[in-house]
């Protein structure tokens, strides 16, 4: 569970969050919102990249705001960004290795067993020794992931996943992301400008518009909204039809 209270970020004159209030329950959370709206802002305060200049942060009751990064990692928070992370030279599995040197398991047996089942997990079993130089979009994808996944993780987020993915490649990466509380008990948060891959993993739907907080709700019940639509989505008939 994820629980904001009144928190606003602000760069010079600029406020990116605003006094933002909200609890997230849900499995997976979906966070949408036009350019701007403070979607990564969010995601960097969560992780520790950014302090917000008022309120706090709780994740699974435990207060997080003022905790340094490498904490709340500790602690099980984890992250993909928008950019991946994958080094070139590295085998895929080298790459998730390389997580797992932050991680403490009871011993190598299970830190391998932990690797190896990420990686089978999001479905690059095939793929372990091929460099990060040579994976497709979708496999660097759903490296980071499998990466996100080491080390009993409690909160996943997920920034733009599905970002450069034909309509195939999504539909996988979407039986991961709906995969993921399961797998590992992890709540997931899910920043995507996909709205069918929102629809299709999220619960729950927040949305931002100017640091604020427009919408919050079961996911296609918050995408019909006129204020939604008006913000961001345009006019989206075919949710009307397929609910």
């Amino acid at each position: 569970m994820i629980e904001i209270n009144d928190i606003s970020v602000q760069f010079g004159g600029v406020k990116p969050i605003d006094g933002l209030t909200v609890k997230l329950t849900k499995p997976i959370v979906g966070l949408i919102g036009p350019n701007g709206a403070g979607k990564t802002t969010l995601l960097n305060v969560l992780s520790g990249f950014v302090e917000p200049k008022q309120g706090w942060v709780k994740v699974n009751d435990q207060l997080i705001t003022g905790v340094p990064a490498h904490k709340r990692a500790d602690f099980g928070l984890r992250r993909t960004f928008q950019t991946d992370q994958i080094a070139e030279d590295l085998t895929l599995l080298e790459n998730v290795q390389a997580i797992s040197d932050h991680v403490k398991f009871e011993s190598r047996e299970a830190e391998t067993k932990a690797i190896m089942s990420a990686i089978d997990f999001v479905g690059l079993s095939h793929r372990i020794h091929r460099r990060g130089s040579d994976l497709s979009t979708e496999e660097r994808h759903l490296a980071e992931i499998a990466k996100a996944l080491i080390g009993n993780p409690k909160l996943v987020m997920l920034d733009e996943p599905g970002a450069g993915m034909s309509g195939a490649e999504s539909e996988h990466l979407e039986k991961v992301i709906r995969g993921i509380p399961g797998y590992c008990k992890a709540q997931v948060f899910l920043i995507d400008h996909d709205v069918d891959l929102i629809s299709a993993c999220c619960n729950e739907t927040m949305v931002l518009d100017f640091g604020k907080l427009l919408a919050l709700g079961p996911t296609l019940e918050v995408l019909k909204k006129p204020e939604v639509q008006q913000a961001y989505l345009g006019n989206f008939d075919e949710l009307e039809a397929a609910a």
